[in-house]
């Protein structure tokens, strides 16, 4: 007769299993003795073996005590549904490691290939770190909400960036706005072209203006976020504001006498664009 210390020994296991095996069932609890001691008999050995043998493979516990009892066709075909559910739970496994390695890698857990191939754009032709942060961002957004959109989006933002230096122009400035001073004077320049190219693509059609009241959530949160961004970001929409554009992802209104029809021509100083939008590249969300 065996102690539980020496019957967890003989099995390989621990003094704890034995007793987990106890509490749910698939191993009998002997009677303790006069001393008060739980002995264990060679039956008990192994079955204990054979508890342990099955778990180790993978069989769950839940159907171990199944498997004890099972003739040989019962046992096959309960072993061939078991590697079938472990089988599943390799692939899942598998493709938890492949999120799971991602993870090192930041942004790629969030965002397809097409966007992080456009941030590194972004930052090839200058544009600092602090912006990408806030474009990447609103991209996980726009990402999660409508992602059949993003390959479409981002074919026409490396579009405007092929063919329009001005857009160029007006990455950069955005792309060094959060380290402006309060007061910088470039966010003149910035609201100047960013007021240009709202018109341009307001004159083509391209640009729609909506109100606030249909303003969608997404949209709220990105100008949200466009706002807090930076010092120089609530000032260059209160200049816009004070010119008669409300918003940044959506526009509320049309500013009164500020759309020329589109057959006059561009006064001189300003810059010719073909932007689609509003020439901000958080408002394709």
């Amino acid at each position: 007769m065996l102690s539980i210390g020496q019957l967890a020994s003989y099995a390989g296991v621990t003094v704890r299993t034995v007793r987990h095996y106890h509490q749910i069932g698939l191993l009998p609890e002997p009677e303790r003795d006069h001393s008060g001691y739980r002995s264990y008999d060679t039956a008990a050995v192994v079955r204990l073996i054979r508890i342990r043998v099955l778990a180790d493979a993978g069989v769950p516990l839940a159907r171990v005590q199944e498997l004890l009892v099972a003739d040989s066709e019962e046992f096959a075909r309960a072993v061939g549904e078991i590697d079938k559910a472990l089988n599943a739970d390799i692939r899942r496994l598998q493709a938890s490691r492949k999120r799971i390695a991602k993870l090192a890698a930041g942004d790629h857990l969030a965002l397809p290939q097409v966007v992080l191939d456009y941030l590194d754009r972004l930052r090839g032709v200058g544009v600092g770190e602090a912006y990408i942060e806030l474009e990447r961002d609103a991209w996980i957004m726009l990402a999660a909400q409508d992602p059949l959109s993003i390959d479409a989006v981002i074919a026409e933002k490396n579009r405007h960036l092929d063919e329009d230096p001005d857009m160029t122009r007006l990455y950069r400035l955005l792309g060094s706005a959060p380290e402006w001073p309060p007061g910088d004077p470039r966010v003149v320049e910035l609201a100047d072209l960013v007021e240009h190219l709202r018109i341009r693509a307001v004159q083509s059609g391209e640009l729609e203006i909506g109100n606030a009241d249909q303003t969608e959530p997404l949209t709220a949160l990105l100008d949200a976020a466009m706002t807090e961004s930076a010092p120089v970001a609530r000032e260059l929409l209160a200049i816009l504001e004070q010119r008669g554009w409300r918003g940044w992802n959506r526009l509320e209104r049309i500013p009164e006498g500020r759309i020329p029809p589109i057959a006059e021509s561009s006064p001189p100083d300003l810059i010719s664009t073909t932007n689609h939008e509003s020439a901000t590249p958080l408002e394709e969300a």
